[in-house]
């Protein structure tokens, strides 16, 4: 059995896989590097292998992904039929939803209008901020980034309500769970709206024009998860005419943003580049290794594996 791991590991971490497959012949390499002769002859990848070389992944039994999306490597012809994909849902609830919580703090308390003056050497009461507690939190998207964020705001004192496809099971922390097509309905109740959606046409541009002017002038959006689910045009205009409160923004349409889009320039906006869920918290590549451990685990001994992708909703199965 060959088994090609792309995941950034400890020595300490190879030894376990040694010690789980003692069988297999085991290469390490780094996404940038893997050859098509590696991923050729491999049955089991762990990590996210450039996508064309998998046309030619003739011996592939399981795909294990590096990070949560995997819309990618679900899309028809991009793997052999009967390959199991997994990604790695679990591993960045804790660094993504700490830096949702800090884009939103940042903002209800003005912080960012006070590095502006901070850096112009104006010392000003710019006045009235907010409060989480109080608030209500809009969760669209309630896998585990989603969860992890929700769990914060309820913390926080915040009423939690989400938005995921099945409702059956609410947590304690949540108010309320319903379906997408009770986003219109639930924007303007909404002081923070926090979006954490896999790419899918279901959710692409679910955030427009008509969903900005139905949220709070008030309220914040937080998108961290793809980029394609708002209107970029629709939310610099939101933010330029401050019909919202403010927005934190990780994922873009187009990444990376051109140096001359308005966006850049917008108001009440904190913008990072798509790095909230990178392993820039050391915890997260642990737990993506952690999963990838356990998986293999499960594989070869032909137990459940966790985090197993749906190839007809390109989401994780329930």
């Amino acid at each position: 059995m060959n088994i090609l791991i792309a995941i950034p590991m400890t020595e300490e971490q190879k030894k376990t896989v040694s010690a789980i497959a003692p069988q297999a012949a085991v290469t390490y390499t780094t996404a940038d590097d893997v050859t098509q002769e590696q991923v050729s002859q491999a049955e089991i990848i762990l990590g996210n292998v450039p996508i064309p070389l998998l046309k030619e992944a003739h011996h592939l039994k399981w795909l294990q992904l590096n990070y949560a999306g995997s819309d990618n490597y679900a899309a028809p012809g991009v793997l052999p039929e009967g390959v199991i994909l997994t990604n790695a849902s679990g591993a960045y609830g804790l660094a993504i939803s700490e830096c949702m919580l800090a884009g939103t703090l940042a903002l209800i308390k003005r912080l960012d209008e006070y590095q502006v003056n901070q850096r112009r050497h104006i010392w000003q009461n710019l006045g009235q901020v907010s409060s989480i507690d109080g608030s209500t939190t809009l969760v669209v998207g309630f896998g585990d980034i989603g969860s992890s964020f929700a769990q914060r705001m309820h913390a926080l004192g915040s009423t939690v309500i989400g938005i995921r496809r099945n409702v059956t099971d609410k947590p304690d922390y949540v108010s309320a769970l319903y379906q997408m097509d009770k986003l219109d309905e639930l924007l303007p109740l909404a002081d923070f709206v926090a979006l954490s959606l896999p790419q899918s046409p279901q959710t692409r541009n679910i955030m427009g024009e008509k969903q900005f002017a139905l949220m709070k002038k008030s309220a914040l959006l937080i998108n961290v998860g793809r980029g394609s689910a708002v209107d970029t045009d629709a939310l610099v205009a939101a933010l330029n005419s401050t019909s919202i409160g403010g927005a934190v923004i990780d994922v873009v349409h187009q990444e990376p943003l051109p140096a001359d889009h308005p966006l850049w320039d917008c108001p009440r906006l904190i913008l990072t580049p798509h790095v909230t869920g990178n392993y820039n918290l050391p915890e997260t590549l642990v737990r993506v290794v952690n999963i990838a451990l356990r998986n293999l685990s499960a594989y070869l001994n032909s137990g459940e594996m966790e985090s197993v992708v749906d190839f007809k909703t390109g989401y994780r199965k329930l």
